[in-house]
C-alpha cells in the first residue's frame, strides 16, 4: 500500500515572506520567540514587519551554531523556558530550524539538567510539543521545514540523536530563496547536495511510496539542472535550489535517508566534514551498492543527468571541486587507520536498516576507502 503523509503548509518562491505576517496573525499567539542565525535576517522587510507587528509579545533570540550540540540546545532552552511561548519562528538554516522544533517539544515537560535532556532526547520521552512553530529556511539543503524530526549531536560522548515525533511537524514553511541569495557559494554548494542526497536516499529507501519517489526525482533534477548555474552566480539558481530542496525534504519527510546520511554522521562528528560535502561524497559508492535493488535506476539516473554510477562519481566530484570543496577523505585529514573506529560509528539505527542493501562492516569500510 502506498501512504503519504505531510500536514506542513508551504509557500515558496521569491516575496513568499509576505505570507509571514498573517500566518502569525492567523494563530493569534500570546507570546512568541524568534529563533535567528543573525541579526542580518531582520533587515528582510517582511521579517522585520512581523517583528514590528508584534513587538510587544516577542523575544528575538540568536543561535549561531552549526551542527547543534546537546549542551547548546540546554543553554538556549534554560534561557527561554519560563516565557511560554505559543509560536517559535525558526529562521536560519538546518540548525536553527531543527533548535527551533526541539524547543517545542522540550519547552512540554521541565528539564532540569543537562544529563536529563540527554537522557529524554536518547530515550525519546519528550511530550507532545508545547507549541507550534514555523520554519523559515535561509539555506536549500536541510528540508527540515517540512520535517517532523531536528538532529542534535553530542560530540562529548560521539553520539548523534534525533528529537523525532510527528506531532512536531511545522504550521507552516516560508521558503523565499532570498533569503538564501547571499550564501558563499561553498555553502550553497553543500546544501544543495545534501539536497540531492536526501532525495536519491528517499528514492531508494525502504520506506518509499509514489508521492515520495515522484517528489524525491524533481528535486534530483531541478537542483542537478541550475547547480552549474548557482556556481556561476546566476540569481534564478537559488529558486531553483529552493524549491528542489523543498521537495527532497516533503520525499524523504515520508521516507527518511539511509547509508549516506548513516556513514556521514562520524565523518562530520570527527573531520568537521561539512553535512552536505560528506553525504554527497558518499553518493555514487553508496549507489552503487544499492544497485540491484533500485527499481527503475533508469529513471534516477536519468533526473541526475547521467548514464550510470561512474558518472553520477565524477559529476558530484567536479561539483565539489569547483565550488572549492576536497572531494576525498584524505584531504580532510583522514588515515586508514581510522576506518575501523568510522565504520564502528556508520550504523545509525533508522538509518542504516532504512538502506535496500544490508550495511556490513566489509561493505561500509569499501565504501570509505573508495573515497578515500
Amino acid at each position: 500500500m502506498n501512504t503519504y503523509y505531510n500536514p506542513v503548509r508551504t509557500y515558496q518562491g521569491v516575496g513568499s515572506l509576505s505570507v509571514l505576517p498573517q500566518l502569525v496573525n492567523g494563530l493569534n499567539p500570546k507570546k512568541i520567540l524568534l529563533l535567528i542565525w543573525d541579526k542580518s535576517v531582520l533587515e528582510n522587510r517582511y521579517i522585520k514587519e512581523t517583528a514590528a507587528a508584534f513587538a510587544d509579545i516577542l523575544t528575538i533570540k540568536t543561535f549561531a551554531w552549526s551542527n547543534p550540540e546537546m549542551f547548546q540546545l540546554y543553554e538556549i532552552y534554560n534561557e527561554t523556558k519560563n516565557e511560554n511561548y505559543e509560536l517559535v519562528i525558526a529562521v536560519g538554516g538546518g540548525s536553527v530550524l531543527d533548535v527551533g522544533k526541539s524547543l517545542c517539544c522540550l519547552y512540554a515537560k521541565p528539564v532540569d539538567s543537562l544529563e536529563t535532556m540527554r537522557n529524554m532526547i536518547a530515550a525519546k520521552t519528550y511530550s507532545k510539543p508545547h507549541c507550534k512553530w514555523i520554519g523559515v529556511p535561509t539555506t536549500a539543503g536541510t528540508g527540515s521545514e517540512v520535517t517532523c524530526w531536528a538532529t542534535v549531536w553530542d560530540s562529548e560522548h560521539n553520539k548523534k540523536y534525533s528529537v523525532d515525533t510527528q506531532d512536531n511537524y511545522a504550521y507552516a514553511a516560508v521558503i523565499d530563496p532570498v533569503l538564501a541569495s547571499s550564501m558563499p557559494v561553498k555553502l550553497a554548494v553543500s546544501s544543495a547536495l545534501d539536497a540531492v542526497c536526501h532525495a536519491a536516499e528517499s528514492y531508494w529507501a525502504k520506506a518509499g511510496n509514489t508521492v515520495s519517489r515522484a517528489a524525491a526525482l524533481a528535486a534530483i533534477k531541478i537542483i542537478m539542472e541550475n547547480i552549474d548555474g548557482l556556481l556561476c552566480g546566476k540569481e534564478e539558481a537559488h529558486d531553483a535550489m529552493a524549491q528542489g530542496s523543498m521537495l527532497a525534504g516533503l520525499a524523504f519527510s515520508n521516507t527518511r535517508t539511509t547509508a549516506c546520511h548513516s556513514i556521514s554522521y562520524p565523518l562530520t562528528m570527527k573531520y568537521h566534514i561539512p553535512h552536505g560535502v560528506a553525504v554527497s561524497m558518499l553518493l555514487a559508492p553508496v549507489m552503487r551498492l544499492n544497485q540491484p535493488y533500485i527499481k527503475n535506476r533508469k529513471e534516477l539516473f536519468g533526473a541526475f543527468g547521467v548514464e550510470n554510477v561512474s558518472e553520477l562519481s565524477e559529476k558530484v566530484t567536479a561539483i565539489l571541486e569547483k565550488s572549492g570543496s576536497p572531494a576525498k577523505l584524505s584531504q580532510w585529514g583522514a588515515n586508514e587507520s581510522d576506518f575501523e573506529e568510522l565504520v564502528a560509528h556508520s550504523m545509525t539505527k533508522g538509518r542504516a536498516d532504512n538502506n535496500p542493501a544490508e550495511l556490513t562492516a566489509v561493505n561500509v569500510e569499501e565504501i570509505l576507502r573508495s573515497v578515500f
